[in-house]
């Protein structure tokens, strides 16, 4: 048999595995609108969505499970979860976990306040005795994630992190841009919650599966149908209706515009009220 045709092949009888034997792809994340929000029994969300429609297309069956993020790792490594939605590509989990060449979304680290116990952030530096709040097992920079400056304190939920902010307990959270706008919005805290301008790190998310047989073959497909639909007119709509935002313009790499130490500082990023 052909080379070509053996390939084709073995993508056919890798997404019969998951569609004609009857079998579903069990894929984890954790809660984090916009890209997956869960309100009781609906779920919807900009990454969710994308994720179903490639899913759909390319006639694979899902099976969703929405837990806390540490728990969704520990599902991966024990083999409870086929992949897991909305994760950064590291080198620490290239034996476990195989990624597509298009991420779903990009993530912006930034830092917010508290307008009664304002802190100017312009290096990490700036950070040095302060109680940063974070999400437990959320990878920022590694700057950032390693640095002695500061306390790293972790809450359950990222609505926690802005409840110990306007009470004080922290000095600041570190969350994403439009997740936090949200939240905010949510919470009802828009005149006592505000954003810091610097940007910590952009790092773009993914859809990853375990390295288990013809996974890789499935992770290529869904890349490539993922690239197609963010040529359609159906993804910007998708933009539109969960950040309020237009199509991100493309930028300079992400080396360029995060902090990486002390004498780095970052590009400006504006918020947007959402």
């Amino acid at each position: 048999m052909p080379h070509t045709s053996r390939l084709l092949c073995t993508a056919f009888l890798a997404c019969l595995s998951f569609s004609a034997l009857g079998e579903t792809l069990r894929i984890v994340t954790e809660p984090w609108s916009p890209y997956v929000t869960v309100d009781g029994q609906q779920v919807s969300g900009l990454d969710y969505e994308m994720t179903n429609i490639v899913f759909k297309r390319l006639g694979i069956d899902v099976q969703w499970q929405f837990v806390p993020w540490k728990r969704c790792l520990m599902m991966l490594e024990q083999g409870d979860a086929d992949g897991v939605l909305d994760i950064f590509e590291v080198a620490e989990r290239e034996d476990l976990l195989l990624y597509p060449t298009e991420p779903l979304s990009e993530v912006n680290w930034v830092l917010f306040q508290s307008n009664d116990r304002p802190h100017p952030f312009n290096t990490l530096e700036a950070l040095r005795g302060l109680t940063i709040g974070v999400s437990p097992g959320y990878l920022y920079s590694p700057e950032f994630d390693t640095s002695k400056l500061f306390i790293r304190e972790p809450a359950p939920s990222h609505a926690a992190n802005f409840g110990k902010l306007i009470r004080g307990r922290i000095d600041l959270l570190v969350t994403d841009r439009i997740v936090g706008q949200q939240t905010i919005n949510q919470l009802g805290l828009r005149d006592k919650v505000s954003q810091l301008p610097l940007v910590v790190n952009r790092r773009p998310m993914y859809l990853a599966l375990r390295r288990n047989a013809g996974m890789d073959l499935l992770v290529h497909r869904f890349g490539a149908e993922l690239k197609r639909f963010k040529q359609e007119p159906a993804y910007a709509q998708l933009m539109a209706r969960y950040t309020g935002e237009t199509l991100p313009t493309p930028s300079v790499s992400s080396a360029d515009q995060s902090v990486t130490g002390v004498e780095k500082t970052v590009e400006q990023h504006e918020s947007s009220a959402l």
